[in-house]
């Protein structure tokens, strides 16, 4: 019989007794915590490549974000993953696939080697920091529409790009929403982060005022949980309500994570 313990008052359980990840009413336990917790933690379940993508499949169909490739290395070394120079954004607050029309549903992270210093994950409930605004805040930001972009976020890693790196960001099209999300359950949530490159018909400082007001309210401690990883770990969370980020850590660092994530099924308003 699993069981779950509070990870920190506004999001996260740790679940623990679990012992048959291939039983439908465990998964179904299992996602519905996700619903209404956003991160779900599993202590030591040590899943390699085939058990990871076994659990993941459980829980929806899988991107592939290459042909054939359903799970991915995470790390700083491009020895390891062609990614490593992008991943760098990852250090900033975000919610992965803002620019597609149906943002991923979930995203597994599991740890293979972890860094001796730094290395953690960060996770905001965008959820519990839209319902605890004060009511006229919430009213400022009624119709709102935010424009998101892959250039916002690594402009924030490389501020003095070089043309080539311009235009490879672009070659990613820029995608627009609500900046509160009205979801198909009643609940609400923030479409923030490092992706939200301005708000629609505001002056340009405006917008970057009003943006950085908004995540410096999401990611204050009540509403964030930092995971501390050990080899082992096992860590699903809810991307299209919870922001995250990697917390700094060695480039030569050993650190490895493999990745999986779930299609997604709500678009953004």
């Amino acid at each position: 019989m699993i069981e779950t313990t509070a990870l920190s008052p506004s999001l996260g359980v740790e679940v623990t007794g679990l012992d048959n990840l291939d039983d439908d009413s465990v998964v179904a336990q299992l996602l519905e915590a996700l619903k209404w917790r956003g991160v779900l933690l599993i202590r030591g379940l040590n899943l390699d490549d085939e058990g990871q993508l076994a659990f993941s499949r459980r829980l929806g169909k899988l991107v592939q974000p290459a042909p054939g490739q359903e799970i991915f290395t995470v790390s700083l070394d491009p020895a390891k993953t062609p990614t490593a120079e992008y991943l760098k954004g990852t250090f900033c607050w975000h919610i992965d696939d803002t620019t597609n029309d149906v943002p991923a549903k979930a995203t597994t992270l599991s740890a293979r080697h972890v860094a001796m210093v730094g290395g953690g994950t960060e996770f905001a409930n965008t959820y519990a920091a839209y319902e605890n605004l004060p009511e006229h805040e919430k009213k400022r930001y009624e119709g709102l529409r935010v424009v998101h972009s892959f250039e916002a976020a690594q402009r924030l890693v490389y501020p003095d790009p070089t043309e080539e790196q311009v235009a490879g960001w672009r070659r990613l099209p820029e995608h627009e929403s609500s900046l509160v999300w009205d979801r198909r359950d009643g609940r609400r949530s923030l479409v923030i982060g490092a992706t939200a490159d301005r708000i629609v018909g505001m002056r340009p400082d405006e917008s970057r005022e009003l943006l950085d007001e908004l995540l410096t309210w999401t990611t204050q401690e009540r509403f964030v949980y930092s995971h501390e990883w050990s080899v082992g770990d096992l860590v699903v969370w809810d991307n299209t309500g919870m922001l995250h980020r990697a917390l700094p850590y060695d480039p030569s660092s050993e650190r490895l994570m493999r990745r999986t994530t779930i299609v997604g099924d709500e678009a953004w308003a």
